[in-house]
């Protein structure tokens, strides 16, 4: 068997009026991401970091913003053509485990929704994911409510 790791980031603006995704769920505030596609950066994270442990580029390779049939997609749908070029490849998922970094609104009360969201589109246990978040103690774009970002590693089998 063999298991390769990878690691994804992904930062986005904050606009008053946008719309907030994050896991794959709208949450309620006053801020949202902007961006080409709903610029859910917890999932463009995860893209990254499970494209990059099978050594298969990045989202923006992929997804680039600069095609018109990627403007304002749903993320998940994103989410979804990853998991199949993984399993295209003969990769299954271990595990994945996120950060997101913001300042507001608190993400606890979202996380069990977010997990059971992102394993059902990844055909893997709510387990397998694990969601944390922090603030940036009111430091730089984030501690601003500038922006928000997102950390996640991934880990991948082959038979």
């Amino acid at each position: 068997m063999k298991i390769r790791v990878g690691f994804g980031f992904d930062v986005h603006q904050l606009k008053d009026g946008n719309d907030l995704w994050l896991g794959g769920i709208k949450l309620a505030h006053t801020k949202g991401a902007v961006g080409h596609s709903d610029a859910d950066v917890l999932i463009h994270a995860i893209c990254d970091a499970l494209l990059g442990a099978a050594g298969m580029r990045d989202i923006g390779f992929h997804f680039p913003d600069t095609a018109s049939e990627f403007k304002g997609i749903d993320s998940k749908i994103l989410l979804d053509r990853v998991s199949q070029l993984l399993k295209k490849e003969g990769y299954s998922i271990g595990n994945i485990d996120c950060t997101l970094v913001l300042e507001q609104p608190k993400i606890n009360p979202h996380i069990d929704e977010m997990k059971k969201t992102l394993s059902t589109i990844l055909n893997v246990e709510v387990n397998d994911i694990g969601i944390k978040a922090t603030t940036n103690e009111k430091m730089g774009y984030v501690g601003r409510e500038d922006g928000v970002c997102a950390y996640a590693v991934a880990l991948i089998q082959k038979q």
